[in-house]
């Protein structure tokens, strides 16, 4: 599609008057998809030990099979899951740590994931250690340089973002992961948000295990997210529920876990055709155009400054605020009620807001935000 912006805007059920800049936390499923998904829910629904049985491991194998061909994967290396958080919670919660061993996790890393590892790593009495990431604008190198100081001869996994979730960093995962590799360090790759936002080719990333979301940047429904596993790595894993298939291999393992609506994970093939209507490759360009436009706009606008640097930015951008930290939980509620979600959070001792830039969004959708967060009375947020 050539025209984007609000011109396609009517391909989601998105409220009108919503200021809707916030593609990254849950996404947003399109209208077309959403039928797919619900044909799905009829079929099964005709007949559901019917389908169960002799319709759903095909269908899922097949869906596997487009989503790995997307990322660059082979399908028998591909697991879905609900979302990303319990696919890290599948491989955190197989490892078998003792005593003293640690696990590596970002400063930037995701709150959820963060919490599960304490959770191993304290039932083992293990460690949670942190590679401290420099902030604002780091470079490559700065990161790199990050993990690298917080390795020790006890680092047993070292848990890596793709893309963060508050700050929006773009990070160097081959490079980490190579840096790891080299200190017999596996790895496991948090890629939230990748998968629709950056082009992605899984395996190159170097990782030991991946884990996406399909319903962010992808417009899967939610309940959609994959593990991909490198097959030297699939050995002694095993997802959070464990059920019909236990040690029967990886894909029986993962593909039955029991009863569930398998539906968003079968519309993954048809989010994906539809991304790649909007134009593939051509729309996460453009997406990152817009957000890099976007968050010049709001940091001149404002008189402060992006949190990235624009080779370590895609479709979301971090523009800081000047009100005081401590106005940060007032300020994501008015926020809600003026009708924007954008969300904010304290990095660094500033109050940071994050951006999106997606299909349905256009360059009047952040002149209307600056007008919005340029006429905050900051000592008047309750």
């Amino acid at each position: 599609m050539n025209t984007l912006g609000a011109h396609v805007r009517d391909l989601w059920r998105l409220d009108p008057g919503f200021l809707t800049v916030n593609h990254g936390s849950f996404g947003a499923t399109p209208l077309a998809v959403l039928a797919e998904q619900q044909a799905w829910r009829d079929r099964m629904e005709a007949q559901p030990s019917r389908f169960m049985r002799t319709v759903l491991p095909g269908a899922l194998r097949a869906a596997a099979e487009r989503l790995a061909g997307f990322i660059g994967a082979r399908g028998d290396d591909v697991v879905f899951v609900d979302n990303a958080t319990g696919g890290c919670n599948a491989v955190l919660r197989s490892l078998r740590l003792r005593a003293e061993q640690e696990v590596l996790v970002l400063s930037h890393g995701y709150g959820a994931v963060r919490n599960t590892v304490r959770f191993v790593t304290e039932r083992a009495g293990a460690r949670m250690i942190e590679a401290v990431i420099p902030f604002p604008r780091p470079t490559e190198d700065a990161v790199v340089d990050a993990v690298a100081a917080a390795l020790t001869p006890e680092t047993r996994l070292a848990v890596i973002d793709h893309i963060t979730s508050a700050s929006a960093l773009v990070l160097p995962v081959a490079r980490i992961a190579a840096l790891c590799h080299e200190r017999g360090v596996p790895v496991l790759v948090d890629g939230a948000h990748a998968a629709g936002q950056i082009d992605l080719d899984v395996p190159a990333t170097g990782a030991d295990w991946y884990i996406g979301n399909c319903h962010k940047w992808l417009c899967a429904p939610k309940g959609s997210a994959f593990l991909w596993s490198a097959p030297a790595r699939q050995v002694g894993l095993h997802p959070t529920i464990i059920s019909h298939g236990f040690e029967q291999g990886y894909l029986a393992e993962f593909d039955w876990t029991g009863t569930r609506d398998f539906s968003a994970m079968l519309s993954v093939p048809a989010a994906i055709e539809f991304h790649e209507r909007l134009g593939g490759l051509a729309l996460r360009q453009r997406n990152r155009a817009l957000a890099l436009a976007a968050t010049r706009l709001l940091a001149d606008r404002l008189g402060t400054e992006a949190g990235a640097d624009p080779s370590m930015m895609a479709a979301m951008g971090l523009v800081r605020l000047p009100g005081p930290p401590d106005r940060v939980g007032p300020l994501r509620d008015h926020l809600l009620a003026a009708g924007t979600d954008a969300p904010v959070h304290v990095l660094d001792g500033a109050i940071w807001l994050r951006l999106s830039a997606f299909a349905y969004n256009d360059v009047n959708d952040y002149e209307r935000l600056a007008e919005l967060l340029a006429g905050i009375r900051w000592g008047e947020l309750a």
